[in-house]
């Protein structure tokens, strides 16, 4: 069973969900995790798409940090069916407790799937947040921020930040998140060059602490759904068992949201 745990959808900004389901069934997916995108904090079109198809999509919301009260917005999210929460790792809270939302969501038991830099990642500052909620689960997206092709960053972050970021797999409540091969590839498809990275991750992390997303539809500009796919498990199958792949690309998704 495959799962992709990175879609955006929206009416007004990216697709519709009737696009993505079509993706989905072209592709073999059973399920996917909606992530709110960062344009907006509206979180109501993601909720409404998981409560119209019951058991296949799973929700990753948005709440203003800034705001004071955003640990009871993000408590009225989880009671409307969110399962995570997106924060980048430089977020911090107003007021006494710079861990607030974090705090948060660790106390109504959802995940929180974190964005940002590679040098936000690297830092000894996030490494103590991660440290000081053990409970919380931690998705890691983007290859830890080496994702340059999907952030527009204007360079490859240096691999020695890679290298830091990866000894957040010393937390077992950390997960790392992969996408297709086009994120840390220069275009043109199929890319002459592939750093390691994805293998670097596995070897640090393991398939029963890493997931795969696409991040459709940004993924079109790229080398498109299929491919973020399937190159992406064929490009993996030298050094991955199939068992591994696996769990990459389905178990471990299985273990972190329930689809309910």
């Amino acid at each position: 069973m495959i799962v992709d745990t990175h879609v955006h959808i929206g009416l007004n900004h990216y697709e519709p969900v009737e696009l993505l389901l079509a993706q989905m069934e072209l592709n073999d997916v059973a399920k996917t995790v909606l992530v709110q995108s960062t344009a907006t904090l509206d979180n109501s079109y993601v909720l409404e798409s998981k409560a119209r198809f019951p058991g296949r999509l799973s929700v990753v919301c948005r709440v203003d940090v800034d705001d004071p009260a955003a640990p009871d917005t993000l408590e009225g999210l989880r009671d409307a069916g969110a399962e995570t929460v997106r924060l980048r790792n430089f977020h911090r809270s107003p007021g006494n407790d710079p861990l607030a939302v974090w705090r948060a969501a660790a106390n109504l038991g959802m995940s929180v799937s974190v964005g940002g830099p590679a040098a936000g990642f690297a830092s000894p500052e996030f490494s103590n947040l991660v440290a000081e909620l053990p409970s919380l689960t931690v998705i890691i997206e983007h290859l830890a921020g080496m994702g340059i092709h999907a952030i527009g960053a204007p360079a490859m972050p240096d691999a020695s930040l890679f290298r830091t970021a990866l000894t957040l797999s010393r937390y077992p409540n950390t997960v790392i998140k992969i996408h297709g091969m086009g994120e840390i590839s220069a275009p043109p498809f199929p890319y002459r060059h592939i750093p390691p990275y994805v293998q670097m991750a596995y070897d640090a992390f393991g398939p029963e602490r890493m997931v795969w997303g696409s991040d459709w539809p940004r993924v079109a500009n790229r080398e498109g759904y299929r491919n973020a796919l399937r190159y992406t498990i064929e490009q993996m199958t030298s050094w991955c068992p199939p068992a591994d792949l696996d769990q990459i690309f389905g178990g471990t998704s299985l273990r972190l949201w329930q689809f309910a």
